[in-house]
């Protein structure tokens, strides 16, 4: 089965930093954007989404860190991918609190590149769900003005108070973004559904006592959700209601107004 029509818009290309090379698909003009696909890997929803941002006037950079590039979401693929990450996978850090990703310095690098190549102010990010808090330990690279979490599952809390509210991104990788969001006037949105297990209120108290005004916090109430796989969890791709003022498409295009004030478009 053809998946990669999904991406037929995007040109791509491999990018190599460190032990790492991955696929990235890019399409736009305008700023840099990273969208960070979520589990089980870069569906048309997440497509979507880009597509969005795309046409809001900026340059969008995917990389396809596992899964298959343009394949549905389905429970078996989810579970498989999933199974891969949390015990195979040595680029991600799925229990640790406190610790960030090893991936996330590629990702970082990738920021770079990105800047380099269509200019402007700096660069915005987005994760979801397995690479929710991706964006907020990239802030340790100075392109990255922009930072947005959403539905950031990691650390799997699993019944541990301390992963629930904890956040995959080091003590000093805060610091840095603490003091960007300071000295440089920035700030960063997190997203959740309310009832979202994977995501718990208390990860979002923390990033609440954390960054204080500078984290702005989208719950939406899980019965706003669009019906999905399993319970209301992806709020910008899978569970996004794409009618004109639902609660998650205002989510949306706060998001992508956010990337466009901080990048300058």
């Amino acid at each position: 089965m053809d998946y990669r029509a999904a991406l037929k818009d995007y040109a791509s290309f491999e990018f190599t930093d460190g032990p790492w090379t991955r696929e990235v698909f890019r399409r736009g003009q305008g700023p840099a954007v990273i969208v960070i696909h979520e589990m089980p890997g870069l569906h048309p929803l997440v497509v979507r989404f880009a597509d969005h941002v795309v046409a809001a006037g900026m340059t969008v950079f995917m990389p396809s860190l596992f899964g298959t590039p343009g394949r549905p979401v389905t429970i078996p693929y989810a579970l498989g991918e999933m199974f891969k990450g949390i015990c195979i996978s040595r680029e991600f850090n799925v229990w640790s609190t406190n610790r960030s990703s090893p991936i996330v310095d590629w990702l970082r690098a990738l920021a770079r590149a990105a800047h380099a190549s269509c200019g402007g102010k700096g660069v915005g990010a987005v994760g979801m769900c397995f690479t929710g808090g991706f964006a907020l330990a990239m802030m340790t690279e100075p392109s990255v003005l922009a930072p947005v979490l959403s539905q950031p599952s990691m650390p799997l809390a699993a019944g541990s108070k301390k992963r629930a509210a904890g956040i995959d991104a080091s003590p000093a990788e805060i610091a840095c973004a603490k003091s960007r969001f300071a000295k440089e006037d920035l700030s960063m949105i997190g997203l959740r559904f309310t009832g979202d297990n994977l995501v718990p209120a208390a990860r979002f108290d923390t990033l609440k006592q954390t960054f204080g005004e500078k984290f702005e916090a989208i719950e939406i109430d899980s019965k706003d959700a669009a019906p999905g796989i399993g319970a209301p969890h992806s709020v910008l791709t899978i569970n996004l209601d794409d009618r004109p003022g639902t609660p998650t498409k205002r989510a949306e295009e706060r998001v992508i107004a956010f990337f466009r004030e901080r990048l300058g478009v």
